[in-house]
């Protein structure tokens, strides 16, 4: 017998053929054919089932139909002649759309409840109006209408009232009167809105104008999000890799270490910083539990600039103290009004405030053990004082004074508070290095370039 022809019976008394080779050629049409949701002569397919409520013997009835101006769906129908139990439910006969959809109704009149619905699985429903939301998968699909929407909320919400009444009775109240609530909205006394949001952009809700606009309806359709996607099974757990990189790159990492000053066991955080309208640095700090001390440090991220840059701010208020800084280990500071000047290395690299530095100037400044106690003379000593008199004054925003940073690596920063547009109190310049500054930077000597050539063996 051919997989692709049908078997006619013979006459009575015909002999059967002894080998295919006997057989008389098929001139049946093919045993399968392609069906259509349009196709006028379909008939419902009846399968055996059980029955969910008796779980008896019964026949569910399978229709592949298509909704005009739509897609086509499987319509499924059970009912039980034992014990009455009947089931209708709704698949998508196609795939899951590129596209999530929502569907806004404005339910003004009685007419507007009979429109059909299609509601999927994976689909929300929600009513504003009563802050009622039907979750998604908590339901089967249907084929309904607005009102059968409503009827069936409402037999779910009634199917365990009897054994809250016996347990919690005033949570049995509450849900009565929210039931009352949904029988009244099936009049329409007053109009409301019935949301329907589905993902996977299957479900559906009529138009009864079409192909003309419904005013009473908004259709949206939207680019899922990841959650909605893996909710659907479309997405993989991929991209969960991205997820632990960022997440990596943004933990705090600690290392062992020794104190700098009692040289018992400390831990060093360390954590890349992006720094707004400039780069990633690294900023490390160290506690010591044993002896209190606290350090800080700041490494930049990136490679040394092709230009060195000179920052120049011009303090005139208070509020500028506030300002973000990045000082790298090679960047020097100058104030002239002060005739102060700050070289490179000293106080190490440091991300903080212009209020901050200022003060850890003025402390270098004055604990100098050097103009201390008896090695100090009077003049020295009257110095330090005008001079933190003066830095003082210049935190406090009583004297104006300019702040030069000078770093020929162009790895230090100055917040600038009106970005993206320029500071008009603050100047920044690019310069090429002098051959001393790229000695200091050990530039000099770095071959970046045709060094493969100096790789050779050595004869």
């Amino acid at each position: 017998m051919s997989a692709s022809g049908a078997v006619e019976p013979g006459p009575p008394g015909a002999a059967v053929a002894s080998s295919p080779a006997e057989a008389p050629p098929s001139t049946a049409g093919p045993l399968f054919r392609p069906i259509s949701a349009e196709d006028e002569e379909q008939q419902p397919t009846e399968i055996e089932s059980l029955c969910m409520n008796c779980y008896r013997n019964g026949t569910t009835r399978l229709l592949l139909t298509k909704i005009p101006f739509f897609r086509e769906i499987i319509v499924s129908s059970f009912s039980c002649e034992h014990c009455g139990w009947s089931n209708t439910e709704i698949q998508s006969a196609g795939k899951i759309q590129d596209q999530g959809v929502r569907y806004t109704l404005t339910v003004r009149a009685q007419e507007d409840m009979n429109r059909e619905v299609v509601k999927t699985d994976s689909a929300t429903t929600k009513i504003p109006e009563l802050d009622f939301e039907i979750p998604a998968f908590s339901q089967k699909g249907a084929l309904t209408t607005v009102e059968g929407l409503i009827n069936r909320a409402i037999s779910g919400l009634e199917q365990d009232q009897p054994t809250r009444r016996a347990v919690e009775d005033a949570t049995a109240e509450r849900i009565d009167e929210f039931i009352g609530k949904l029988k009244e909205l099936k009049r329409v006394p007053s109009s409301f809105t019935l949301i329907i949001d589905d993902p996977s952009g299957n479900s559906f809700v009529e138009n009864p104008h079409a192909p003309q606009k419904d005013d009473a309806l908004v259709i949206t359709h939207y680019n899922r999000t990841l959650q909605q996607a893996e909710m659907l099974g479309l997405q993989a757990e991929a991209p969960e890799e991205k997820l632990e990189e960022e997440d990596l790159r943004n933990e705090v990492l600690q290392f062992n270490t020794n104190c700098p000053e009692c040289n018992a066991p400390a831990q060093t955080n360390m954590k890349l910083v992006q720094i707004p309208h400039f780069k990633e640095v690294i900023i490390m700090a160290t506690n010591c539990e044993n002896c209190g001390h606290r350090t800080n440090e700041v490494k930049s991220g990136g490679a040394v600039e092709p230009l060195g840059t000179r920052i120049t701010l011009h303090i005139t208020d208070p509020s500028d103290m506030t300002r973000d800084l990045l000082k790298s280990e090679t960047c020097s500071v100058e104030i002239p009004e002060l005739e102060f000047e700050l070289g490179m290395a000293v106080l190490g690299g440091k991300f903080t405030t212009l209020e901050g530095l200022l003060k850890d100037i003025r402390e270098l400044v004055t604990k100098n053990p050097f103009t201390l106690g008896d090695s100090s003379s009077p003049n020295q000593s009257k110095k330090l004082q005008e001079f933190s008199q003066k830095l003082d004054q210049i935190i406090d925003g009583k004297m104006k004074a300019h702040f030069i940073m000078n770093d020929p690596a162009g790895n230090s920063y100055l917040q600038n508070v009106y970005a993206p547009e320029d500071d008009p109190e603050m100047k920044v310049q690019r310069y090429k290095r002098t051959f001393d500054q790229n000695e200091e930077l050990g530039l000099n000597d770095m071959k970046t370039e045709g060094y493969e050539a100096g790789l050779g063996p050595q004869r």
